[in-house]
């Protein structure tokens, strides 16, 4: 990069304190410091805010939400439109934050905006398009109409390994939809939700329509759950929290929408075109440096295509490098912190103990710094097979029949993304209708759009984001009944 390492053009975006009602608060306790995963050195703090904070916040998005909600479509869609023109002139900025903070590469970090982006444009448009419907009555006399309208009050809570994306695909189809709503950033990656705060205000959304808290997850969690003025839950991140949450918003009957653990599996048929299967394999495994959800977990390849599949993936694996983010000669940067190295380590380790052979990069070479790993001859029940790795290391497993392979994709609690490649269009047809999973790669390993919904089913989660139906999430169907006409 021109500037010095992870300098802000704009230095006022690096904000250290929360909205709550249009108001930037600080907090009375310790504050939180975020570091940066490559020096390891911090570089910005954010408040540790608590119970008390939270329902202040509550407050503000509840006493925002008539006149949001009652605003004209046309004019939210605006002001969505205006915040995506900021965060697309503030792009490089932005990148910055989420490679300081979160440590990916600065190329995968304005991949990132963009993708993130294209939601805040999407429903710019979208929010025009919350139809209604008129329904033929059965009885003379009357008309039947099905109205939909904002659930109202929204609890937003958003992981560590997308800081924006995941944040702007929940903020944009709710404010769209005529919601208000309180975001809980992880507390690992906050500046980067304060950064798109600050824009929102810019570009003019009203005092308490968005508001962002930091600080203790389980003390806000609690508050948010337990409002009954809160009336919707979303949330991305692991399965056992989504449980959690999903418990906690059961006394008050919200509707949510959980975005949880994934353990994708990628799948290479024997037919499959072996460059196309390669690059899809590389993309599914190490976008983001493997901390995706639907991230490729299980890498299962057909006898016929699996030597050739392995060597050139060993190949390609083996010439990439892992660094500092900012460095763009670096294919993947650190790690978010030290456990997510102890859990890459120890299922590279309990693999190779099965039996499994390292056909490129290896054990981690300190810091929060992970290679990017292959693995061949991993055994079927293999540790990394059950949970997922989050980190740069692919393990590659060999099966024999078409059916076989689908059957262990399928082999897990987990469904949101599932890949495979194949040539033949019976088996294009077979494997999508009997993968076990929310959505389905086909040929490729790059599956998220704005304009597509974005879920999983079994353990992975409920509801979708993206497309119509994520703006759906955010929407209530009230019927109405007129007599005497």
């Amino acid at each position: 990069m021109s500037q010095q390492r992870g300098q802000l053009n704009e230095t006022d975006l690096l904000e250290s304190r929360c909205l709550i009602g249009g108001t930037w608060l600080g907090g009375n306790a310790a504050p939180i410091a975020v570091d940066d995963p490559f020096t390891l050195e911090d570089f910005g703090q954010v408040p540790n805010l608590g119970e008390a904070e939270t329902q202040a916040a509550i407050e503000a998005a509840s006493e925002a939400l008539p006149t949001w909600a009652a605003r004209p479509a046309r004019e939210r869609g605006a002001i969505l439109r205006r915040w995506w023109e900021l965060i697309e002139l503030h792009r490089d900025d932005l990148a910055t934050l989420i490679t300081r903070e979160n440590g990916k590469s600065i190329r995968e970090a304005q991949g990132e905006i963009d993708y993130g982006n294209s939601y805040m444009e999407f429903y710019a448009d979208e929010a025009t398009r919350a139809l209604g419907e008129i329904i033929p009555s059965p009885i003379p006399g009357r008309r039947l109409l099905a109205e939909r309208e904002p659930v109202g009050v929204c609890a937003l809570i958003t992981p560590w390994n997308f800081p924006l994306a995941m944040l702007s695909r929940k903020v944009a189809p709710a404010l769209a939809a005529g919601c208000t709503v309180v975001c809980k950033p992880s507390e690992l990656t906050p500046l980067t939700a304060l950064a798109f705060a600050k824009l929102g205000e810019e570009a003019g959304v009203p005092p308490g329509v968005v508001n962002i808290v930091t600080g203790e997850a389980r003390a806000i969690g609690g508050a948010l759950t337990s409002s009954m003025t809160v009336r919707k839950l979303s949330f991305t991140g692991s399965t056992p929290v989504g449980v959690l949450l999903a418990e906690q918003c059961a006394a008050t009957m919200k509707r949510t929408s959980l975005e949880l653990g994934g353990n994708a599996p990628f799948v290479a048929f024997d037919d499959a075109d072996l460059e196309v299967a390669v690059d899809a394999a590389l993309t599914a495994k190490f976008r983001n440096g493997g901390q995706s959800c639907i991230a490729a977990n299980r890498i299962y390849a057909q006898k016929g295509i699996h030597d050739r599949f392995v060597s050139a993936l060993a190949e390609k694996i083996g010439a990439m490098t892992v660094g500092d983010g900012f460095d763009e000669s670096n294919t993947v940067g650190p790690v978010i912190d030290e456990r997510a190295v102890a859990k890459i380590d120890s299922h590279r380790e309990e693999a190779i103990a099965g039996g499994a052979q390292c056909l490129a990069g290896g054990p981690s070479p300190g810091g929060r710094l992970s290679r990017p790993t292959l693995l061949a001859g991993v055994a079927k029940d293999a540790q990394l097979t059950r949970e997922e790795t989050f980190g740069p290391l692919a393990a590659v497993i060999a099966f024999d029949t078409v059916e076989e392979g689908i059957a262990l994709a399928n082999n897990t609690p987990f469904g949101l993304a599932g890949y495979f490649c194949t040539s033949d269009q019976a088996t294009i047809a077979k494997a999508a209708r009997q993968f076990q999973t929310g959505m389905v790669g086909i040929n490729t390993g790059l599956i998220s759009s704005a304009h597509a919904p974005f879920g999983g089913v079994k353990m992975s989660g409920l509801g979708k984001e993206g497309s119509h139906h994520g703006l759906e999430e955010y929407l209530n169907v009230k019927y109405v009944c007129q007599a005497g006409l």
